[in-house]
């Protein structure tokens, strides 16, 4: 039987692209109720009934199947971002929060001067895993032998893991939004 180690890592993730369009037009596509419209992965965003005046609260239904409620926490159409967070999951997530941040800025000059240049950040609980390796203690001596010298070939096998799904998921929709701020 393997026993794993959790190799310690960062737990936040942050990607960007320059979008080729205004500022206008992709800013206008940032509302979390409206996110359907353009992200290939959800089926349907919807604003969720019977919550406080306060709260914000948009459930996404993705094509796999997963639902998911999100919070707004933020929102400035002075400094053009929003943030929001995970408040429900079904299936439930594999880890305790996420708080993500969407910012968009206006590209002044340069080759890409009149179009947006977008972030995309993802902050998650230490118990987020970026990737984890398990090492097959089968022996107790193995395990008193892990030292400087230890053999890499003891490892079993390296998952993707949570932050770099969260990587590549923000790369699709971030071309997902890119398309739709161009189309004309």
């Amino acid at each position: 039987m393997a026993e794993s180690i959790r190799i310690p890592t960062s737990t936040s993730v942050l990607e960007s692209a320059v979008i080729q369009a205004p500022l206008s037009a992709v800013w206008h596509l940032i509302k979390l109720q409206d996110f359907s419209k353009w992200w290939s992965k959800l089926d349907k965003s919807e604003d969720v009934k019977n919550t406080s005046e306060e709260t914000d609260v948009v459930k996404w239904a993705f094509a796999d199947g997963t639902v998911l409620e999100v919070k707004q926490e933020e929102h400035s159409t002075l400094n053009h971002y929003i943030t929001y967070s995970v408040i429900t999951s079904n299936p439930a997530l594999s880890y305790t929060s996420v708080v993500s941040t969407i910012r968009c800025f206006e590209v002044t000059s340069g080759s890409s001067e009149g179009h947006t240049f977008i972030t995309w950040s993802g902050h998650f609980s230490s118990d987020a895993d970026a990737g984890e390796s398990s090492i097959p203690f089968l022996q107790s001596s193995i395990l008193c032998s892990v030292n400087a010298s230890f053999d890499p070939s003891l490892l079993t096998h390296l998952s993707a893991g949570v932050i770099e799904d969260a990587k590549f998921k923000r790369r699709e929709a971030l071309a997902d939004l890119a398309k739709a701020a161009t189309k004309k």
